[in-house]
């Protein structure tokens, strides 16, 4: 496959937006796409762009930074760097959307550069490398300066030959986005399920009828400053989970293909549940097991909770939690990831620049006790949910995998794509 090689500047326009998430009297509403979108996110379709958040923007504004299909769009301001350059292809036409500040929006010229394949061009290690040996800024700030960007080196191959490597990409990254909205789903339907039982306090009496909703007797609890149910009592999480703290001796790492060792990387813009090998690291590495409960220990991070989907390492930097008794999870789980505990976290953590919250503090925090096992109730209903998330979780893990490792292959000609592949 020939290549060329191209200047980001000579091949689409570029414009930085400015818009921020204010909302301004006299300026006019419109719907936000933020960097928290743009990272998360390898395509943006409409179904997405109706949970953006709304915020306002001057006409010149709108004229410059409304999103439409076949843009794309590039994370250009963080606190750390590999946070910056991040690209989203825009898969459809948007009404009253606009890209927010801190990101670029690219136009690609269509008669020379294809939009899926400029964002999977975007998302290569080559590309990367540039964006962190050209970042800007250090400590608290990186960027990437203007020209910086408009410099960018694009190698294209023929327009019919984009079009087919940004489909085949495009395809396995629908896989990806429908397993997200499975689990989004069955994890929303555990936590309504817990907030029913332990929060409304509507779990099934011996009726089988809800129990506050029917009457069932409430009692004050001091400490919690709240009615619990009669016969329910209070724990500290130290009673019912444990903090495991298996070192692991950087020398003694093995590194295999079946996604072991790998570090959980907490940063403010990703899920928990992202992972990539872990190198270089020489110390504060432990080991966690399927189904431990990872919870990042830094202020920002607190809301980075998870179930592991399979064994690994990480960094000191998470907690890595473990039930007394296997068959209370769920309830375990969910409890860790209410925001109740996500206030104590950040009410109890300690430091300046980077605030730490401790299992010292953690262990404190006190946890409803139900009477009559409801608590394992619950875990053995939700327990086919949490299988579900963590089997998607790998096959997501694999999938993205696969997705950014195919396109150097497509470019160099070590795989080819051999069936008819019509446009969207």
């Amino acid at each position: 496959m020939e290549l060329k090689k191209y200047k980001l500047a000579d091949i689409a326009k570029i414009e930085i937006s400015g818009v921020d998430k204010k909302t301004i009297e006299g300026e006019i509403p419109v719907r936000l796409c933020n960097f928290v979108d743009v990272y998360h996110n390898w395509a943006i379709t409409k179904d997405k762009a109706e949970h953006f958040m709304l915020a306002s923007a001057k006409q010149a504004e709108i004229d410059k930074c409304s999103i439409a299909k076949g843009q794309v769009a590039i994370t250009k301001d963080s606190e750390t760097r590999d946070d910056i350059g991040i690209a989203t292809y825009f898969a459809d036409d948007f009404d009253n959307v606009v890209l927010g500040y801190h990101c670029a929006l690219i136009t690609p010229d269509p008669t020379i550069v294809d939009g899926k394949y400029l964002n999977a061009f975007m998302h290569t290690k080559y590309i990367q490398k540039y964006f962190e040996n050209n970042a800007s800024g250090s400590g608290q700030r990186y960027t990437l300066s203007n020209s910086t960007i408009n410099t960018i080196p694009v190698l294209l191959p023929s327009l019919t030959e984009q079009h087919t490597i940004g489909k085949v990409l495009a395809d396995i990254d629908r896989k990806i986005e429908l397993n997200k909205q499975i689990n989004d789903n069955l994890e929303a339907m555990a936590k309504q399920l817990y907030d029913y039982w332990f929060v409304q306090f509507d779990f099934p009496n011996k009726e089988g009828k809800p129990y506050k909703s029917s009457g069932g007797a409430m009692v004050w609890n001091e400490k919690l400053k709240r009615e619990i149910p009669q016969g329910w009592d209070i724990q500290n999480l130290a009673d019912c989970l444990k903090l495991k703290t298996e070192r692991v001796n950087s020398k003694d790492i093995k590194y295999t293909d079946n996604y072991t060792p790998i570090e959980v990387i907490p940063r403010k813009q990703m899920s928990l549940h992202e992972t990539v090998a872990l190198e270089n690291a020489m110390s504060g590495i432990c080991r966690y097991r399927r189904r431990n409960i990872l919870l990042s220990n830094r202020r920002v991070y607190f809301h980075k909770v998870c179930i592991a989907p399979f064994d690994g390492l990480t960094r000191d930097t998470v907690m890595v939690l473990e039930p007394y008794e296997e068959d209370n999870l769920g309830y375990l789980y969910e409890t860790v990831f209410n925001n109740k505990f996500i206030l104590y976290a950040t009410k109890h953590s300690y430091g300046s620049e980077q605030p730490v919250f401790s299992w010292t503090a953690a262990q404190k925090y006190i946890v409803l006790k139900p009477s009559s096992s409801i608590d394992k109730k619950y875990s053995k209903i939700i327990d086919s949910i949490i299988e579900s998330v963590l089997n998607h979780q790998m096959e997501i893990i694999k999938m993205t995998k696969q997705r950014d490792e195919l396109l150097p292959l497509l470019m160099n000609g070590q795989a080819t794509v051999n069936y008819h592949l019509s446009d969207d």
